[in-house]
């Protein structure tokens, strides 16, 4: 059975019936911001930033979190312009997807990630962390942001 790959809440919640833990991914060019979330979907949490590679390595690193925490599904953030339309960055994305779902088979969710760095920045600062470890750390926290929205609109029952 292939692996469910949509853009809308309620496609996923259905791909879940039983909920569970859920990885979220911030995908940047050089690095993956991850974070986890519980399996009655309430809290998302930053987990680590890992290095992005060649999309074997990157499959091995997913695998061994999904293994590690009991993962059901992902959710991948999704770069869309600022007016809603999608550009090359989107469509990376996208393809990112289609390769999470083939290699894990787990159901993803692509969810609209604009503001996420900005918003993980400002909490980032707001803790008074320093500009090295802000760097550090901005995108497993972007991730969280991202997860965190879903679930919201997952548990709540929207989008």
């Amino acid at each position: 059975m292939e692996a469910v790959i949509t853009t809308l809440a309620a496609d996923f919640r259905a791909a879940l019936p039983g909920g569970g833990a859920l990885l979220g991914l911030d995908l940047g060019t050089q690095t993956i911001g991850t974070a986890f979330c519980d399996g009655g979907w309430r809290f998302a949490s930053p987990g680590k930033t890992l290095k992005r590679g060649k999309f074997g390595a990157d499959r091995e690193a997913l695998a061994a979190l999904v293994r590690e925490r009991g993962v059901k599904g992902v959710v991948i953030g999704l770069p869309l312009n600022m007016d809603g339309s999608e550009g090359p960055r989107s469509q990376s994305s996208r393809a990112y997807a289609r390769n999470v779902a083939a290699a894990l088979n787990l159901p993803v969710l692509l969810w609209d990630e604009r503001w996420s760095t900005a918003s993980a920045e400002s909490a980032l600062i707001a803790q008074d962390m320093s500009r090295a470890k802000r760097a550090e750390r901005i995108d497993s926290h972007a991730a969280a942001v991202i997860l965190q929205a879903a679930i919201d609109a997952l548990a709540g029952g929207f989008a």
